[in-house]
């Protein structure tokens, strides 16, 4: 039987008793609030925040970007971090704690990208800062005498997790190489087709008329969404090793699974980790659910481990 974690729950009560007393209000999306949203409840829910050898900012072209390296005197692997926000929120100081996470359990330089956002910026605007960005990327670090092993992986939560999977089937024509991707929670149809998304479309923390707004301020020009979307773009042999990760009240379960299954199906190299009981974007609620965010960073050091390569020089 389906069960949200108890201290979730509880929390998410109170999360759903305030969100019905604003829509009874006439409360409306808006840009400045969503991102004020994801903000506040960011900032109020991880407070642990770790200490990184080097934290530098920095841009490649146009695009800022924000490097952590756990161990500035050692050469290790670069991951690629792409923030969520549904396309509209999110940023470098939204992130920074995961991102610093991140970097400790995995061991590997993150480089979080701070792409420009719809609805200012519409779809493809955050793609092409991406591709951008990983195309000068080791050309930059060489310039900032960064110590990296130029083994490179990407990834990102939610709607970041969507630019990093379109990407990855673009760089398959590029002279880009991403040796592996991780998926947190991602969207990958925006045609929104899925069972899940009716069947945790309310009170699960995402809700789907919130997705579908995101959606509605990324694709303004009538774009086919079909087509847009990463779960039905086409992938190669020399796909990255990839790892999906999928939560059981997370409207975005079953696209993350379908993705899992055609990835396996065409032979590439996938895991799939599902957490039972919880909700789309728990990382963000870590003093909520501290032990499953403990868990989750540990799962993706694990599928990041590179321990041959590592003895490499750059």
């Amino acid at each position: 039987m389906r069960k949200v974690d108890d201290s979730l729950a509880v929390w998410l009560q109170a999360f759903n008793h305030e969100l019905a007393a604003s829509m009874a209000a006439g409360v409306e999306f808006n840009v400045t609030s969503v991102r004020e949203g994801l903000a506040a409840i960011t900032q109020t829910y991880i407070t642990d925040i770790p200490h990184i050898d080097m934290v530098v900012d920095d841009s490649i072209e146009h695009v800022p970007i924000r490097i952590y390296h756990p161990q500035s005197q050692t050469a290790l692997p670069v991951w690629v971090y792409l923030h969520g926000g549904g396309h509209v929120a999110g940023s470098l100081e939204v992130y920074d704690p995961i991102c610093r996470k991140l970097a400790l359990a995995c061991q590997y330089i993150i480089v979080a990208i701070d792409y420009r956002l719809a609805p200012e910026f519409p779809y493809p605007a955050a793609i092409n800062d991406v591709r951008l960005c990983l195309q000068h990327l080791f050309s930059r670090l060489n310039n900032m005498t960064v110590n990296y092993i130029p083994y490179l992986a990407i990834g990102g939560d939610s709607a970041g997790g969507a630019l990093a999977a379109t990407v990855c089937a673009i760089a398959q024509n590029d002279d880009v190489h991403i040796s592996k991707q991780i998926l947190i929670y991602p969207s990958l149809d925006y045609t929104l087709s899925s069972p899940s998304v009716a069947m945790n479309g309310n009170d699960y923390f995402l809700q789907i008329n919130k997705v579908q707004w995101y959606f509605d301020q990324y694709f303004q020009n009538n774009q086919d969404r079909y087509s847009a979307s990463p779960l039905w773009l086409p992938v190669c042999a020399n796909f990255p090793e990839t790892l999906v990760i999928t939560t059981e009240f997370c409207p975005l379960r079953d696209e993350g699974i379908a993705y899992y299954n055609k990835l396996r199906q065409q032979g590439i190299g996938v895991q799939h980790h599902h957490v039972a009981d919880m909700v789309h974007a728990f990382l963000n609620l870590e003093n909520v659910v501290p032990q499953h965010c403990r868990q989750l960073y540990t799962v993706i050091g694990e599928f990041l481990s590179i321990e041959s390569e590592c003895n490499k020089k750059p």
